[in-house]
C-alpha cells in the first residue's frame, strides 16, 4: 500500500513536471508559431488562379425594340452587370444576408471556415462559414467542391483578392457568379428569371428575396416550396431586412411598411423555337459582318436590341398561319408539305428589319426562308428594269424615251430587237396584248416588253442599277437580256430593301436587324441603314407611281386595302417560287413562296396550294396584305409624296401599232387577271419597239380588280420560257 501510493505520487509528480502550465503555454505558441509559418508558406505558394471554365460564361440575350426579351443562348444563362446597374438597397441586402462586416473585414472568417472545414473533416455535414469574398473566390476561381484542401485555398486567395480588388468588384463579382435557382447565374437572371425585370428595376424586397434565395434556391423557391420552405425563405427575407435597419442602410420605418414580394411562376427559357430561332441567327450573321467574331459571340454576354417589333411579328406571324399555314396539311399531304413560306417587313425611314418570318419554325426547319438566296425573284426584279430605265434616261430602239406611257409591243414570244443575246420570251398562257404602255406592261406583268425594255436600257446599265438598289451580284447574275425576268438568286430581305429604297424615294436603305449590340468590353458598330442616293428621286418615285398600278388594277390586286400601296407579284421558273414584293409610305414588305421537298431540292408549288399554279398575285399577295393591314392598325391615311417625270400611261393605246408574233388566244380571265382591256392583235407590220432576245416568261395579267367568286384558277402571268424552261415573272 505504501510502496503503491508512493509510486503513484512518482508517477503523478513526474506527468505535472512534465505539462506544466510553462510549458504547455511554450509549446502553444511554438505551435501557433508552426502552423502561422506553415500559412505564410502555404500563401507564398498558394497563386490566383485563373477563372474556372464556367465563371465566365454568359448568355446572349436578344431582345425585341420594346425591350422584352426574344431568346437567350448560351450554355449558362447569365449576363454579367456593373454593380452600376444594381440598385445600392440590393448590394445592402446581399451583404446583410450573408456578411455583415463584408466592408471592414479582410475577406476572411477564420473561425466559422475553421469550424466549417472542421465539420466536414469530422462528418458532420457540409457547412458553410464564407465571407462574401470567399464565397466568390469559391465561384470564381475553385469549385463547389467540399473538402478541406478546397477550403484552405479559398482561404489563402480570399486574402490576396481582398488586397488586389475593391469591395465593390469583389461584391459585384459574387453577386454575377453565384447560383440562384430556376437555371439563373448572377443577379440579372435572376431578376428576370423571378421578377420578370432588369435588375435596375429591382425593389428592396425583390433584394432580399434573391439574397434570401441563395442559400436554399431549391428549398426557398417560393413557387415549389412547401409549407416548410416558406416558411424558412420568409423567415431569412426578415432576418435580411432587420439586418439592414441594424446596418443603417434601411429607414426603420420604410422596413415596417415592406411586404414580402412572392416571385412569379417559373416561365420556360427564352429559347431558339418557333421564329425566334431564325432571327437570332440572321442577327448573329449582321453581327458578324459588323466585325463581331462567331468566338465572341459564342463566349456569350452580349445585350442585343433588336429593331424587330412584337407587335408587328406576331401580325406577320398571324397572317402567314392563317392565309397559307391554316389551309393546307404539313402532316397528312407530302405535296403540300413542300411549301415554305418566308417574309421581310422595313421600315422605309429607317431601315429597321421590325418583323421576319423564316419558316415553320426553327427547329423543324433550321434554313431561314426569310434570308436564304437560291431561288428566283422572277417578275418582283421588273421594276428594277423600269427604274435603270428611268434614270439613265433610257429610250426605245427607235429614239422615243422611257415613261409610263411608253407603247411597247406585247407580242408574245416576240424576239427582242438590238441584242447579240437571241431572246423571245413566252408571255402567261402565250396571250398577246398588242401596242400597250409601260404602265399597263407593270399591270400584267408582260414579259415580252420587259425583255425588249432591258435591251433598250442596257442589260449591264440595269444590273448596275439594281445592285445599287441593294440586289446581291453573284453567279447566277448574268447581265443578258434574261435578267429582266428575274432569274437571279434573291431574298426577301434583300428584295425587302430594293423596294424600300425605292419607297424612299432612290435614297439607299439596307435593312438592319440589330439596333444596338452591347457588352461589358465592348460595343458592335451598328449598320448604316441609310445611304446616299443611288437613283434619281424621279426615277424612284415614277417607278413607284407604276407599281400602284399593280395593286389598283393589275396582277397585285389582292393586296390592296385601306392604305396607299405600291408592289409586284412575281412567279418562278416551274413555279418553284411565288413573291408579292409592296410598300405602303409607311412599309415595305416582301413575302415569298418556295417549294422544297425533305431533301432540300427544289420542286414547283403547283397543285400545292391551290389546283394549278401558285401565283405571286394570290397567296403571297393575300399574306402581304392581312398583315399590312394588322401592322398598321386596321389602315392608314398617309399618301405617297411623289415627283414622277410627268408620264402616265393607261391601259389602251390611242391609235395601235402593228404588232408582231402569233395571234393571240381568245383571252381568259387568269387567276391574277381579268381580260385584258387592250385586246391583242396580230399584224406582221415592223413593231414599234424593236426586239431583243432571251427567253420567256407569261406575265401576270391585270384585273380591274374583279370579285373573288369571278375568278378561274389559271396560271398567272408570272412565268415564261427560259433558256428551254419556265421562266420568271
Amino acid at each position: 500500500m505504501g510502496r503503491n501510493g508512493k509510486g503513484q505520487a512518482k508517477k503523478g509528480g513526474r506527468i505535472r513536471r512534465l505539462f506544466t502550465w510553462k510549458k504547455l503555454l511554450g509549446t502553444f505558441f511554438v505551435g501557433c508559431l508552426l502552423a502561422m509559418g506553415a500559412f505564410y508558406v502555404l500563401y507564398l505558394m498558394v497563386p490566383v488562379p485563373s477563372a474556372n471554365a464556367d465563371a465566365t460564361l454568359q448568355s446572349n440575350v436578344y431582345k425585341y425594340a420594346n425591350g422584352k426579351v426574344l431568346a437567350r443562348t448560351g450554355k449558362i444563362n447569365r449576363e454579367i452587370v456593373g454593380l452600376d446597374q444594381v440598385p445600392l438597397d440590393v448590394q445592402h441586402a446581399f451583404v446583410a444576408a450573408e456578411n455583415k462586416t463584408f466592408y471592414k473585414d479582410n475577406g476572411v472568417d477564420i473561425k466559422g471556415t475553421v469550424r466549417a472545414a472542421w465539420n466536414t473533416l469530422t462528418g458532420k455535414g457540409k457547412q458553410g462559414g464564407s465571407t462574401i469574398t470567399q464565397q466568390y473566390v469559391k465561384n470564381y476561381y475553385l469549385s463547389q467542391d467540399q473538402t478541406a484542401t478546397r477550403k484552405l485555398k479559398e482561404m489563402v486567395i480570399a486574402l490576396k483578392v481582398d488586397q488586389n480588388m475593391t469591395k465593390p468588384e469583389i461584391l459585384a463579382g459574387y453577386m454575377n457568379t453565384s447560383y440562384y435557382g430556376r437555371n439563373a447565374y448572377g443577379v440579372q437572371a435572376a431578376a428576370q428569371a423571378y421578377y420578370g425585370v432588369d435588375a435596375t428595376k429591382l425593389t428592396v424586397g425583390q433584394g432580399a428575396y434573391l439574397a434570401s434565395v441563395l442559400q436554399a434556391p431549391s428549398q426557398y423557391d417560393w413557387t415549389s416550396a412547401g409549407p416548410e420552405g416558406r416558411k424558412l425563405v420568409e423567415q431569412r427575407w426578415n432576418y435580411v431586412l432587420d439586418n439592414m435597419v441594424e446596418e443603417g442602410w434601411l429607414d426603420a420605418g420604410k422596413r415596417a411598411g415592406l411586404k414580402f414580394p412572392a416571385p412569379q411562376k417559373p416561365k420556360a427559357p427564352k429559347g431558339l423555337s418557333g421564329q425566334s430561332g431564325y432571327i437570332v441567327e440572321a442577327a448573329n450573321q449582321e453581327l458578324m459582318r459588323q466585325g463581331v467574331s462567331e468566338e465572341d459571340l459564342k463566349a456569350g454576354g452580349w445585350t442585343i436590341t433588336l429593331n424587330i417589333d412584337e407587335k408587328k411579328q406576331k401580325a406577320l406571324v398571324k397572317a402567314v398561319d392563317k392565309q397559307l399555314e391554316d389551309k393546307i396539311d404539313r402532316k397528312g399531304d407530302k405535296k403540300q408539305a413542300t411549301v415554305q413560306a418566308g417574309a421581310t417587313s422595313v421600315d422605309p425611314k429607317t431601315g429597321a428589319v421590325v418583323a421576319m418570318y423564316g419558316g415553320v419554325g426553327a427547329t423543324e426547319h433550321w434554313t431561314n426562308n426569310a434570308t436564304r438566296r437560291d431561288y428566283q425573284p422572277a417578275s418582283t426584279f421588273k421594276p428594277l428594269v423600269l427604274a435603270s430605265a428611268l434614270d439613265n434616261g433610257a429610250e426605245t430602239q427607235d429614239g422615243r424615251k422611257i415613261g409610263l406611257g411608253t407603247v411597247y409591243d406585247g407580242t408574245s414570244k416576240r424576239p427582242v430587237v438590238g441584242s447579240a443575246i437571241p431572246f423571245a420570251p413566252e408571255n402567261e398562257d402565250n396571250q398577246s396584248y398588242g401596242p400597250v404602255t409601260v404602265q399597263k406592261a407593270t399591270n400584267s406583268s408582260i414579259n415580252s416588253v420587259y425583255a425588249q425594255m432591258i435591251v433598250d436600257v442596257g442589260p449591264t446599265k440595269t444590273k448596275q442599277t439594281a445592285i445599287a438598289l441593294g440586289m446581291k451580284d453573284g453567279q447566277d447574275f448574268g447581265a443578258t437580256p434574261a435578267m429582266s425576268l428575274g432569274v437571279m438568286g434573291a431574298s426577301t430581305l434583300d428584295m425587302a430593301g430594293v423596294y424600300a429604297t425605292l419607297d424612299n424615294h432612290g435614297v439607299k436603305v439596307t435593312p438592319t436587324l440589330v439596333k444596338s449590340a452591347e457588352h461589358k468590353d465592348r460595343k458592335a458598330d451598328p449598320v448604316k441603314s441609310i445611304g446616299e442616293r443611288v437613283i434619281s428621286r424621279e426615277a424612284a418615285d415614277t417607278t413607284t407611281k407604276a407599281m400602284q398600278g399593280v395593286v389598283q388594277s393589275g396582277s397585285g390586286f389582292r393586296a390592296a386595302g385601306d392604305y396607299q400601296a405600291a408592289g409586284k407579284t412575281g412567279t418562278s421558273e416551274n413555279n418553284r417560287s411565288a413573291w408579292f414584293v409592296g410598300y405602303t409610305p409607311e412599309l415595305v414588305t416582301a413575302v415569298g413562296l418556295f417549294g422544297e421537298d425533305a431533301k432540300g431540292n427544289q420542286v414547283t408549288l403547283t397543285d400545292t396550294i391551290n389546283p394549278g399554279r401558285a401565283n405571286g398575285g394570290r397567296t403571297p399577295a393575300q399574306i402581304w396584305g392581312a398583315y399590312t393591314t394588322a401592322a398598321l392598325g386596321g389602315g392608314s391615311d398617309a399618301t405617297f409624296d411623289l415627283e414622277t417625270d410627268g408620264t402616265s400611261g393607261g391601259d389602251t393605246v390611242p391609235t395601235p401599232t402593228a404588232t408582231t408574233g402569233s395571234p393571240s388566244p381568245t383571252p381568259t380571265e387568269s387567276e391574277d387577271t381579268t381580260t385584258p382591256t387592250q385586246p391583242p392583235t396580230s399584224t406582221a407590220t415592223t413593231p414599234t419597239q424593236p426586239p431583243t432576245s432571251t427567253a420567256t416568261t407569261p406575265p401576270e395579267p391585270t384585273p380591274t380588280r374583279p370579285t373573288e367568286p369571278t375568278i378561274v384558277p389559271t396560271p398567272d402571268g408570272d412565268t415564261g420560257v427560259v433558256d428551254g424552261g419556265r421562266g420568271g415573272q
